[in-house]
């Protein structure tokens, strides 16, 4: 009997280095679209310091983007049935950053 190719699961290897492993702190997220691709940079803005860094970008197909919008939802809920709401800051206390917050097409924001 033929197995059907569309029940046969298929696992990836992933490699992970050390230096990735480690992974890159960010606190800052900004999101630009095109027809054809989402990107995603990733920035850390520290207290006190007018410049912020771009410390990753990302760039991800708009069918991408949504698995991800999907899977993160997904881990949010989770992650709060664990461990209670996660508190969003009130428009009040949010600081006022005034980045440009354009990439010279649509945009978006995170």
């Amino acid at each position: 009997m033929a197995e059907n190719p569309q029940n046969t699961e298929q696992q990836i290897n992933v490699e992970l280095s050390e230096e990735m492993a480690e992974g890159v702190y960010s606190n800052l997220a900004m999101i630009a679209h095109s027809n054809s691709e989402f990107v995603l940079d990733f920035i850390r803005l520290l207290p006190g310091v007018p410049k912020a860094k771009v410390k990753a970008r990302v760039i991800v197909t708009p069918e991408h983007a949504k698995r991800l919008l999907a899977a993160l939802k997904d881990n949010i809920r989770r992650y709060e049935d664990t461990y209670g709401p996660i508190q969003h800051r009130n428009d009040d206390e949010t600081p006022n950053f005034n980045f440009p917050m354009s990439f010279g097409g649509p945009g978006g924001e995170a």
